[in-house]
């Protein structure tokens, strides 16, 4: 295991610098390209007989738990490093808009991506299971704000719209994996859960995870506050994290939601009232270089993932009206609220295109798919993520600045 982490280590850090110093996107756009060459050339290599060094890609990523490595580890740092870095003042202005596309946008997604799935994959020759086609809605649903954000940054977005795609993808994560696993039960449990039962999952779950959240965020707040000493505050905020998250999955909380719930509380009340100067530097640095480097190791595992992926011509027909359909179901999901409820977003005008085009999809919804269980449903759904993530981040990820740049003077 430790040369396997090496090796994703190294190759991170050289595709890191490869991308800085000549290609010059985003990082974790970078990072995830290079690797998605380097495994297309060496499939390529491995199909005229040189196949030692795709054979050789192949044994350390068979080695590489991703759903457990995301879901049980790099999950809770990455968002509680993103919650850290929100306002809360500025959340609660956005408040309604970041909750109807979190909960409300994810749920519609998840339905109407299941449903047409189920209807037209049949007509590619390649039927699905109704179950898995919700399933794959379900883990298809959130979107990763990684590269989003700074790209609108970049180009001086409006604080608002900023706020509401950072808020909605922290929070969509959560509602995304309560849907995953209430449906993964009725899969494996062969039952149809009454609605009785998948209500009080969701308040287990969701409303468990956000008063968990803010219970340990109180505690961690209160330990910060009684001492002023930046190694130490630094130890408790790892420790809240890691250690909260895994009691977050033996209570049978959301611990997604908790940990978001944690960054806030600690990004604001902590660092106003608990933090000397000296500690908010130095815990801004080591959280965000957390989240960079966990992100760039991440989208460089993505990238080469793509060696462990079967595809056939008709998986690849399913997978791209699958994307189609996916990106349907974004613009349905925030066209239908911006619509309907315009004096409650308070959006300049164009910005659904900016949230249709920034819903990228990231390694959550990868990991999602590895969990599922083994079988030939299992490949294809996990052939549908992978085509999907890789559109969104590599083309939607490359183009999101032009596109950000072209509805902002449009509605000038």
């Amino acid at each position: 295991m430790f040369d396997v982490a090496v090796s994703c280590l190294v190759l991170t850090a050289l595709f890191a610098y490869l991308n800085h110093r000549y290609v010059r996107l985003p990082t974790t756009i970078g990072v995830m390209l290079i690797a998605l060459l380097l495994s297309v050339v060496l499939i390529g290599f491995d199909a005229i007989g040189i196949g030692s060094l795709h054979t050789y890609e192949k044994r350390i990523l068979a080695d590489v738990d991703l759903s457990g490595l995301l879901m049980q580890g790099m999950l809770s740092l990455l968002l509680f490093a993103g919650a850290l870095q929100v306002d809360l003042n500025d959340l609660r202005r956005q408040g309604w808009q970041v909750a109807i596309l979190a909960v409300f946008g994810t749920a519609l997604s998840t339905f109407i991506v299941g449903s047409i799935l189920w209807m037209v994959a049949p007509m590619a020759g390649l039927p699905l299971d109704v179950r898995y086609c919700f399933l794959f809605g379900a883990l298809i649903s959130p979107t990763d704000p990684v590269a989003v954000i700074s790209i609108l940054k970049s180009v001086g977005a409006p604080k608002p719209l900023e706020v509401t795609i950072a808020g909605e993808s922290l929070f969509n994560d959560g509602v995304g994996v309560v849907l995953f696993a209430l449906l993964l039960e009725m899969l494996t449990s062969g039952t149809t859960p009454t609605m009785q039962h998948g209500a009080r999952l969701l308040l287990q779950e969701a409303g468990g995870g956000i008063a968990f959240g803010g219970v340990l965020g109180y505690i961690t707040y209160r330990m910060l506050k009684s001492i002023d000493e930046y190694q130490v505050e630094i130890l408790i905020t790892l420790a809240a994290v890691m250690g909260g998250y895994a009691l977050a999955n033996r209570l049978h909380v959301s611990g997604p939601l908790a940990m978001v719930v944690v960054g806030v509380f600690i990004g604001n009340q902590g660092r106003a009232f608990a933090m000397s100067a000296r500690t908010r530097d130095h815990l801004d640095v080591f959280w965000e270089l957390i989240d960079q480097i966990l992100n760039a190791v991440l989208f460089v595992i993505l990238g080469l993932e793509v060696a462990l992926i079967s595809f056939t011509h008709q998986s690849m027909l399913v997978a791209v009206i699958a994307l189609l359909i996916t990106l349907f179901a974004r613009l349905v999901s925030i066209g239908l609220p911006l619509s309907l409820l315009r004096a409650v977003f308070r959006l300049p005008p164009g910005s659904w295109k900016i949230l249709l085009w920034g819903g990228l999809r990231g390694g959550i919804s990868v990991a999602l798919a590895l969990s599922l269980p083994p079988g030939p449903e299992r490949s294809l759904v996990l052939t549908l993520t992978y085509v999907v993530v890789v559109f969104s981040i590599v083309v939607q990820g490359t183009t999101m600045a032009a596109v950000t740049r072209r509805a902002l003077e449009a509605t000038h």
